[in-house]
């Protein structure tokens, strides 16, 4: 094992307070939250179980990096919205793509800094620019 990833393969815990174990070498029943959704679980209610870590240059900000672990036995299935929690959330999204200028359904959220859907904010451009 590279000086790396002994710097962070701690699975006592005594050194970081949790299992700390470095990127790819997590026992298989520790995912993350990304792993557990994309088998359709979630924690429920777990507190964090362990933690991977490893060095990074990305996103500007050198240092290390952390992604927190859950065992996958502890898990539950995720919950599935009800029909009505489905239908709140249609016309939700149904609201943010009406134009509220010519009350048409865009086919696309409408941005917030224009507040109206691209269309109206051209004409209402050329008006301003003759104007």
């Amino acid at each position: 094992m590279s000086r790396i990833r002994s710097a962070f393969f701690d699975p006592t815990g005594a050194r970081y307070g949790i299992p700390t174990y470095p990127w790819r070498i997590a026992p298989p029943h520790l995912m993350t939250l990304r792993q557990l959704a994309a088998r359709g679980l979630r924690p429920g209610g777990q507190d964090v179980q362990a933690q991977v870590m490893w060095r990074s240059r990305r996103y500007g900000a050198p240092g290390v990096r952390v992604a927190f672990l859950y065992d996958v036995r502890f898990a539950l299935p995720k919950r599935t919205a009800t029909a009505r929690q489905l239908e709140a959330l249609a016309k939700a999204n149904a609201a943010r793509r009406t134009c509220p200028q010519c009350r048409t359904d865009a086919g696309y959220v409408l941005p917030r800094h224009l507040g109206i859907c691209l269309d109206c904010a051209r004409s209402s451009a050329g008006t301003q620019v003759a104007a």
